[in-house]
């Protein structure tokens, strides 16, 4: 296994198709069949919250997924409404549905069991550590993807002048 942050990054991934898991194996649990575990996580993110697609799109981890078609199942399966800006027609601000608030109760319920198994002798400490640890390592990457697009800029900048 690759070690260092490239390994950090393989295991984060890993842990996030493991979680997928966990939670279809949820929802076949209580029947539900019209949703999968990438729709119930858009709606775990939602929450109780009114946002833009934008920004649920920004809070969670799609990679490989298409937001829109995902969120245009979950209103067609009535866990979500949404509605347009009124000064904004471009803008689409969605909400959970009562019918997704209710799923939201259960999935909240099922997180909650599943983080009082993950209890025990120094584990709040290890996960405190691992969320502190994940954190930092974002903040450094989008530093470093800061500071790449910066230098990518001004060399092209240069580029162009000299053309």
């Amino acid at each position: 296994m690759t070690t260092g942050y490239v390994g950090i990054v393989a295991l984060a991934e890993r842990l996030h198709r493991r979680s997928l898991d966990l939670l279809e194996a949820e929802l076949a649990r209580h029947g539900i069949a019209d949703l999968n575990a990438t729709q119930a996580m858009i709606l775990l993110q939602m929450g109780q919250e009114q946002m833009t697609v934008s920004e649920l799109t920004q809070r969670g981890c799609y990679q490989g997924t298409n937001v829109s078609y995902n969120l245009k199942k979950l209103i067609e399966s009535g866990y979500v409404l949404q509605a347009r800006s009124g000064w904004d027609r471009r803008v689409v601000h969605v909400r959970a549905s009562e019918k997704g608030q209710a799923l939201l109760v259960q999935l909240q319920r099922f997180y909650a069991a599943l983080e009082l198994e993950l209890t025990g002798p120094g584990m709040d400490d290890l996960m405190a550590r691992c969320a502190a640890g994940l954190a930092r390592l974002e903040r450094l990457s989008a530093g470093q993807l800061s500071r790449v697009t910066q230098t990518r800029s001004a060399a092209l900048h240069t580029l162009h002048q000299a053309a």
